[in-house]
């Protein structure tokens, strides 16, 4: 099962839990579904109209956390910590893992430098086996590890939820792919055309060779049989050549010496 259907399900599970709980019992499941290890996407979540309805409430801090997992980062919860819960250690996995996300949104080659720095990771050796244990295993990004460069080349990322703002982004990115395809199909029925083109003039140039040839053919051998006939008939008038057999019959004269 593939990473899509299987957040799919998982979504659809809490979604409906959220759907039939109400004020502070929905900080437990905030805690359930941002802890899941197979869950990368909370905006349906975030839609139910009971999570919603926490909003300036006592436990509005609960919405808080559903909305940095939708869209935040690990430094945008360093940076607000005072103000959220303490976060537990599959929440700040999770967390770690959705930051990668982000970053590989806009740059498809990440420092090591920088991916350190996001994660609060002390060297290499740690990045490493986070990006490849908890992150490529898990299927969320796939990529390569250039030691040689120290940084990581992203071949694969799951999206997450988007940002405000981002949608109009998404759209426009969208619009300028489709112009691209569309401009790119026309060439490409444009070089189909010609190669249809150019296979028609060579099939009619095959066909012009090949009449021409075959005309070439009659001709010579016309040519041959006029020729053949026009010595058929030399051999065969009655006076028209020496039978050999006759001119060795016939005594031949014999020449007198000629004195001086």
């Amino acid at each position: 099962m593939d990473i899509e259907q299987k957040q799919e399900e998982i979504i659809d599970h809490f979604v409906k839990q959220a759907s039939s709980l109400e004020g502070s019992a929905l900080g437990s499941l905030v805690v359930e579904a941002t802890s899941h290890p197979s869950l990368f996407a909370f905006s349906e979540i975030l839609a139910v109209p009971n999570v919603l309805q926490l909003e300036g409430t006592e436990t509005s801090v609960n919405l808080d956390v559903l909305r940095l997992f939708s869209q935040g980062t690990w430094s945008d919860y360093k940076s607000d910590a005072s103000r959220l819960p303490q976060l537990v250690p599959d929440q700040v996995l999770k967390l770690k893992q959705l930051t990668v996300l982000t970053l590989a949104e806009t740059n498809k080659v990440l420092p090591y430098d920088q991916l350190m720095q996001e994660l609060d990771v002390i060297n290499v050796r740690e990045l490493e086996d986070f990006l490849i244990n908890e992150c490529m295993y898990a299927g969320i990004v796939r990529g390569k590890l250039d030691q040689l460069r120290k940084c990581f080349e992203v071949q694969f990322a799951a999206g997450r939820d988007p940002r405000p703002g981002q949608l109009g982004s998404m759209i426009h990115t969208l619009s300028n792919w489709l112009d691209t395809s569309n401009n790119l199909l026309i060439s490409i029925q444009e070089k189909m055309k010609w190669a249809d083109t150019m296979t028609e003039l060579a099939k009619e140039h095959k066909k012009e060779v090949e009449d021409r040839v075959e005309e070439v053919k009659k001709s010579s051998s016309h040519k041959a049989d006029i020729d053949f006939r026009g010595h058929e008939e030399i051999y065969s008038e009655p006076g028209g050549v020496m039978d050999y057999e006759e001119d060795r019959s016939r005594p031949k004269r014999r020449r007198h010496p000629i004195y001086r």
